[in-house]
């Protein structure tokens, strides 16, 4: 090792300075001199730990010196310095001074482009997403940049100068040394993230290995994004399919009008193919004389609805409604539907066809169908027929089940309206905000969703025929009034209009309610009352006529072997005991009811519905309830009658319920509101 001393600390001195602290290992500085303290040099000295002095005489006269470089620039010190100096040292002085100074200005030059270089090469290498590895021919790690820690999982301080196998977990980069062969795109798993690897040997001018790089990157959001985007395909493909098998005719424009897509439907509406209207004008598919309504919504922004338009070169009347697609505040184009007027028009009226079918159909009971041997049933029957050969208007009373709808049909088929049309209407059914539009049809535009053109209402429909309302004393104040005028004027006046409507319709009423005691309680007009009571016929419940009751069994197992499939013949005399004992609160439907599932619970081999097959009447009533009649009072009128027969079936329908008022209303036959009613005006209402 060299011992050196520095004669003169300016700018000369302390490059020399500089340039001896990187040769540590082979020159060391004794001392620095200068007569000023604060003189560059001086104070890189202080801090590199080299002694300093004012006084250079101090320092050449060192034994141990072997170079002594004189950089003050004055030729004068150099025959002091020789005089004092040991033998052995050396004076680098002048010329040799300046050669010196000029190589080692021109090293730290070199050296600053250098490490700004690599600074340079630091910042790009950390500002790439991709993480990279270097080792050298050692295969210790030389290069570590941030993307790197970010996705290994430490710093470089950790592994940088350290062999590769021993700090980086999984690193094949010393198999890439030893083989010289690239592995390239490895997918593997790093601290929990998923990357993918490239390894590249790094080979000199001679072909040799000298080192191996590894450059990686995270592919979980790659992935994910993958995944992402076989999804939206995936969507895609079905959005398609779902528009090109629709029925409905669909065009879609972009934001500038030019048509964008439209479905297989819309090229059979209107007759053009879809290379006729994708990148054309909106107006492609109507002449000059229609504005486009793809045109008006994206200037408006607005759809509309309902346009009657012609589209394609056959005219085709449509009905059309466009809505704008809007995407995060802009308008990106429109889509419209286009209907088939025709169509629709066709399917309507085969709709209102098949109705009065229907309607018609219904009306299919005869007087021949009224199952009675009661004397009772037979005055009700022969006072419907001769009602029949009239126009009077018919007024059926009876209890739930008791068959007014059956006689409604009869008269219907036995007067000369047998032709026209028998409408059924159950005033009870239908909310009375529907019931008068129902009933008398409305206007075009009486109210949101009314159809283009109105609609005839059932009394229209039924012109020249018979409607049947049923449950009358459901219907409100404000309908009575108007049904007052149908009776008396034979005209309606549809929802929504003012012209009234000649009706050639007879009416048959039917009700299980005491009207006369409505109108007393001021929930039926009077007035209306007389107006339908003009021919009022009375049916007898069945517990008023028990001995119909062999012959409707009779006739009901015959209707239920052809609907069940059965081979029932009879029902044996106990069984018939036990119908008769009971009080038939149901009616004949009631009595229905029971048959039917006689036969049903009935093996395929039992021919006769035995007492054991029907133990459902009177079932959880009081002992001796079921069988107790309904004694008749003597002098009482037949609504006294009725009333009270009516009250004692509420009571021991309620008693088989627990009280339930919404099964027994389903058992009773009536509406639960019906139901209320009834037991308000009995006094049973808890």
């Amino acid at each position: 090792m060299l011992n050196v001393v520095i004669i003169g600390a300016g700018q000369g001195g302390s490059s020399l300075l500089r340039a001896f602290r990187g040769m540590a290992s082979r020159i060391r500085v004794l001392g620095v001199a200068d007569r000023n303290p604060a003189a560059p040099g001086m104070t890189l000295a202080r801090e590199m730990g080299v002694p300093t002095t004012t006084d250079w005489s101090g320092l050449v006269c060192l034994p141990e010196v072997d170079i002594i470089v004189q950089a003050t620039g004055d030729p004068a010190l150099d025959s002091e310095i020789k005089r004092i100096k040991w033998s052995r040292a050396v004076i680098v002085e002048g010329l040799a001074m300046n050669l010196i100074l000029s190589f080692v200005d021109e090293g730290e030059s070199l050296l600053r482009r250098l490490e700004a270089k690599e600074r340079e090469r630091d910042v790009m290498l950390d500002s790439t997403h991709d993480g990279m590895l270097v080792v050298n021919s050692d295969g210790v790690v030389t290069l570590c940049n941030k993307a790197a820690e970010r996705l290994m999982g430490f710093t470089r301080d950790q592994v940088l100068g350290r062999p590769a196998v021993e700090v980086i977990p999984g690193t094949r980069l010393h198999l890439v040394l030893k083989s010289g062969v690239a592995e390239l795109n490895q997918q593997q798993r790093v601290a929990g993230t998923a990357i993918v690897t490239n390894r590249v040997p790094v080979r000199d001018r001679d072909g040799h290995v000298i080192g191996a790089v590894a450059v990686f990157r995270d592919i979980t959001e790659v992935k994910a994004l993958a995944e992402e985007l076989g999804g939206v395909r995936e969507m895609k493909v079905l959005l398609e399919a779902i528009f090109n098998a629709t029925q409905d005719a669909v065009s879609v424009v972009d934001m500038n009008g030019l048509g964008l897509m439209v479905n297989p439907a819309y090229t059979a509406l209107t007759g053009m193919a879809a290379q006729d209207v994708i990148g054309k004008p909106a107006t492609a598919d109507i002449d000059i004389t229609q504005e486009s309504m793809h045109l008006q919504v994206l200037k408006t922004r607005r759809p509309v609805r309902g346009v009657h338009m012609q589209v394609g070169p056959r005219k085709k009347d449509v009905v059309v409604n466009v809505a704008p697609i809007i995407v995060d505040g802009e308008v990106k184009g429109s889509v419209g539907v286009v209907h088939d007027v025709s169509e629709l028009k066709r399917l309507s009226d085969e709709l209102e066809q098949q109705k009065k079918l229907v309607r018609r159909l219904t009306s299919k009971y005869t007087f021949a169908e009224i199952v009675t041997d009661s004397a009772l049933m037979q005055q009700a029957v022969e006072q419907a027929m001769r009602a029949a050969q009239t126009p009077a208007t018919v007024l059926l009373r009876g209890e739930s089940g008791t068959g007014k709808e059956l006689f409604a049909h009869a008269i219907h088929n036995q007067s000369n309206r047998r032709n026209g049309q028998f409408v059924r209407v159950n005033c009870a059914a239908i909310a009375d905000s529907l019931l008068e539009s129902e009933l008398f049809g409305y206007g075009e535009g009486a109210f949101t969703g009314a159809r283009k053109g109105g609609k005839r209402g059932l009394f229209e429909e039924a012109s020249g025929g018979t409607i049947f309302l049923d449950e009358i004393g459901e219907v409100s104040l404000g309908l009575q009034a108007k049904l007052l005028r149908v009776l008396q004027e034979k005209e309606i006046v549809r929802v929504g209009e003012t012209k009234p409507v000649q009706v050639n319709v007879r009416i048959i009423a039917a009700t299980n309610a005491p009207l006369e005691d409505l109108i007393a309680r001021g929930t039926f007009r009077e007035d209306l009352y007389y107006r339908l009571n003009v021919v009022p016929i009375v049916i007898p419940p069945l517990r008023h006529r028990k001995e119909d009751i062999p012959k409707l069994v009779e006739h009901l197992i015959e209707k239920f072997n052809g609907e069940y499939g059965r081979h029932v013949r009879a029902i044996s005399p106990e069984a018939v005991q036990v119908l008769m004992e009971y009080a038939w609160p149901g009616n004949v439907r009631e009595l229905e009811n029971i048959i039917g599932r006689a036969m049903i619970a009935m093996a395929m081999s039992d021919t006769v519905i035995e007492a054991r097959f029907v133990p459902a009447p009177g079932a959880g009533r009081p002992a001796g309830a079921a069988a107790r009649p309904v004694a008749p009072v003597s002098g009482a009128t037949l609504d006294e009658v009725v009333s009270a027969a009516e009250k004692g079936a509420l009571v021991r329908t309620l008693e088989e319920v627990g009280g339930n008022k919404t099964e027994a209303a389903r058992r009773l036959g009536i509406a639960p509101r019906t139901l209320y009613y009834k037991l308000e005006r009995h006094g049973l209402l808890s």
